[in-house]
């Protein structure tokens, strides 16, 4: 647009968001009030929970809060948590102690914690409420192959949940940094710089189910990827998923207004002006809100031993006390209730937390 035309901004486009939640890289790469230490006695609560399940060889996947007592760890998870969903939308906790756990007690342990966040979700079609992301050699290349099988960058984008989190068993022998950006600062600098291509983003675009396909669902979900909603502004988002939606039937190409909406969106995204990276460590615990922040991962290189290989565990949850979404979200969320909605629901898959990459 020519120097000294004005933008027109629509009508109903929302106002910039003055609110925690519109956080810019910079202002916290050397802060540490999103990191959260685990204490001696943090450490011994964990410990004293997971001890009788693991023993039992509980189910994973069915292990509530009642399960898993904290006493004094649970308030300060909650007050997490709440920041996480009504605050600056995410943090890190550090100091699990995975290198002295198996598998098992450090899934046990990540899943207790996890029920102080949410309920978990499925992640795939195969009703896994405890994720692997590992490198599976397998490429997106493949319409039914998702990016955290691979050793591929993700690119930012959200998942189909209200909180996604990470925790880092080993890491790779380079690369695989962890990185955020809040959605809601890309909208503020959308809404100064070309409210016209940030309106393009409140209209909806198909996007690819990957093969992961609900009863009754077709093969890709239309939605838009900024959704005002009684007050709040939320964020759905993969643009990898958006262009592969192109290969199907009935799914037209992208406009260029949607092209330009979108690359101004992903460039913001990964505009050092507004992104925050970060180095995972043995034990580290990532918990991000999906609705206000995209997340994304570098590629890598991982170490040749299997034993040694990059491995992380995912949780997808469901946060009572999180913010209403539009009926739009049932299309990918299966139903927008608070506390029960989110994941991947498809005919016959039972829920279940394996405890290796399947």
């Amino acid at each position: 647009m020519p120097d000294g035309q004005a933008y027109i901004i629509p009508a109903d486009l929302p106002a910039p968001i003055d609110h925690p939640s519109a956080w810019r890289g910079p202002d916290l790469v050397n802060s540490t009030e999103w990191v959260y230490q685990l204490t001696a006695s943090d450490i011994a609560e964990i410990d004293a929970a997971i001890a009788p399940l693991v023993a039992r060889e509980a189910d994973i996947a069915k292990i509530t809060q009642a399960d898993f007592p904290l006493p004094t760890l649970g308030p300060k998870l909650t007050a997490l948590c709440n920041d996480v969903i009504h605050g600056r939308g995410f943090a890190l906790m550090r100091g699990l102690p995975v290198e002295r756990y198996s598998i098992r007690e450090s899934a046990t342990a990540y899943f207790g914690v996890g029920t102080y966040f949410g309920n978990a979700r499925s992640q795939n079609a195969k009703g896994h409420v405890l994720g692997h992301v590992q490198d599976l050699g397998l490429s997106t290349d493949d319409p039914k192959v998702r990016i955290y099988q691979t050793t591929e960058r993700q690119t930012f984008h959200t998942d189909s949940t209200d909180i996604v989190a990470l925790l880092c068993l080993k890491t790779a022998k380079s690369g695989g940094l962890s990185s955020l950006v809040s959605t809601m600062a890309i909208y503020n600098e959308m809404y100064a710089k070309a409210p016209d291509l940030l309106w393009e983003l409140f209209q909806p675009f198909a996007t690819d189910r990957r093969g992961e396909i609900p009863a009754g669902k077709g093969p890709y979900f239309e939605i838009p990827v900024y959704n005002h909603y009684e007050n709040f502004l939320s964020v759905i988002y993969a643009r990898r998923y958006i262009e592969s939606a192109r290969r199907l039937e009935g799914v037209p190409p992208l406009t260029d207004r949607q092209t330009a909406a979108l690359d101004m969106f992903d460039d913001l995204a990964n505009s050092y002006d507004l992104r925050l990276d970060m180095d995972f460590k043995p034990g580290d615990m990532q918990w991000v809100h999906n609705h206000t922040n995209l997340h994304d991962r570098t590629a890598f290189e991982d170490w040749p031993e299997p034993e040694n290989k990059r491995h992380l565990l995912r949780l997808w949850l469901a946060t009572p006390g999180a913010r209403p979404l539009p009926p739009i979200y049932a299309e990918r969320y299966g139903q927008v209730d608070i506390g029960d909605r989110g994941g991947i629901i498809v005919p016959g898959a039972m829920m279940n937390a394996p405890l290796q990459a399947e």
